[in-house]
């Protein structure tokens, strides 16, 4: 018995010297966890980010017969790619171009930089200005609201050149506003010339990159997207009709967004339905005739909707599971995504659907908020979809002096007579949150 409480003596007393040691110091976890390597593709949310993973990995119907140069089928929520054919070629987008000027007006105004009421002197210039036209009068004050409606609707040449000068005092100074935007969107194949979409050298842009910039207008601007779904404007007396025909198809429930056509470009559309909570957006470039254009953009909404569905699997900072903590003023910390998640699968497929957790199997304080403990794997059938990082949801300070202690001493001593080198643990169902 006097061995035994010797030996028990001499743990405690190297346990006590090596934790004061320590005691007062950083937990030396690092702030971002390695994930581990793994199949797969770990989608790191982003805005407007379109991922062609997902979709790949699936037994799906083929795509719709589309008679363009290149198109591109979005689903909004998820951004995952439906359909596509070159989407990342790059073309003349024609009066698409206007759906970049159209953002650039809609930031200046949730700035403040800009009011609807302001008037806008109209140039020479803008007056001038060849193609679809709003026929403004020249040296004449028009209200903002006015123009953007010019744009939208009838997408106005004059009526864009002028917007263009009143917030940047030119045209070309208003184009670098528009590549700048580019590049913040990360529009990769896409470069303005111009803020109308007229024929000129170096102005281009894809499927792809105007599916990235709709999806932008649409959830960064809903205060003026139902401009878009607009059938008609009149202003100096003339009424012109809004040149995306599937604003008349009810059973589409088409609310925008833009059309464009030169004989460089042809028939181009960017077209957004939705379906109770669902929408898609589809974008299409290069039709040989108006009613082609129509008709690709009512194929790709109507495929769409058919042949697949999108779930919404988590909410933003929402729980899904606790990670103990030693050391800390608390035992758990809560963890989570970042983003609200969907996934877009074909229809009658999601109760094969299940998700797994990988992730470590307890932390040491302080642990900073956000920090990545690990990864959720989506899959469907068994195959990987996509996985997204698993973050604590918030900070656990260090606890006391004496909670500390307990928590080193207790984790040594199962470090003791514990060879389970395992830092993961993984956790597998089908119940989302």
């Amino acid at each position: 018995m006097k061995n035994y409480k010797q030996i028990l003596s001499s743990i405690l007393l190297t346990l006590c010297f090596t934790f004061s040691t320590n005691i007062f110091a950083e937990s030396n976890l690092p702030s971002q966890l390695k994930i581990p390597e793994h199949n797969g593709y770990i989608d790191q949310p982003q805005e407007n980010k379109l991922n062609e993973s997902l979709l790949n990995n699936l037994v799906n119907p083929p795509n719709p017969n589309i008679e363009a140069s290149s198109y591109i089928l979005v689903d909004y929520n998820s951004g995952e790619i439906i359909a596509s054919q070159d989407p990342e070629k790059r073309v003349p987008p024609a009066s698409l171009t206007k759906i970049m000027s159209m953002y650039i007006i809609s930031n200046e105004l949730k700035e403040g930089r800009l009011k609807l009421t302001d008037l806008v002197n109209v140039s020479t210039k803008a007056w001038k200005m060849p193609g679809s036209r709003m026929f403004i009068e020249p040296n004449s004050n028009v209200p903002v609201s006015e123009l953007i409606k010019g744009i939208v609707i009838q997408s106005g040449n004059d009526a864009t050149v002028a917007m263009a000068e009143h917030i940047a005092g030119s045209e070309k100074e208003f184009v670098e506003l528009m590549n700048y935007e580019a590049q913040k969107l990360n529009l990769k194949d896409t470069h303005f010339a111009n803020a109308t979409g007229l024929p000129v050298d170096n102005h281009y842009s894809s499927a792809k990159d105007m599916a990235i910039l709709a999806k932008a207008v649409i959830s960064e601007h809903p205060e003026l997207y139902n401009l878009y779904k607009e059938k008609s404007y009149t202003y100096n007396d003339i009424k012109q009709y809004n040149r995306n025909r599937l604003l008349w198809k009810k059973s589409l429930n088409v609310d925008g967004l833009k059309t464009g056509h030169t004989d460089l470009a042809g028939y181009c559309q960017v077209t957004s339905a939705t379906k109770e909570s669902d929408r898609l957006i589809a974008v299409e470039m290069g039709s040989k005739s108006e009613d082609m254009r129509a008709k690709n953009s009512a194929t790709l909404i109507k495929h769409g909707f058919k042949y697949y569905e999108t779930k919404k699997l988590f909410s933003n900072n929402k729980e899904l599971e606790k990670i103990s903590v030693l050391m800390g003023n608390d035992d758990f910390v809560p963890v989570g995504v970042l983003r609200c998640t969907y996934v877009t699968i074909p229809k009658d497929s999601s109760s094969k659907l299940k998700y797994v957790i990988t992730m470590k199997k307890e932390l040491t304080a302080p642990v900073k908020e956000h920090d990545t403990v690990g990864f959720v794997s989506i899959e469907l059938n068994n195959k990987v979809l996509k996985q997204i990082p698993l973050v604590t949801l918030k900070k656990v300070s260090q606890g006391g002096i004496w909670t500390r202690f307990k928590d080193y001493v207790s984790s040594s001593v199962i470090g003791l007579f514990n060879n389970n080198k395992e830092i993961y643990t993984k956790i597998e169902t089908n119940k989302f949150a």
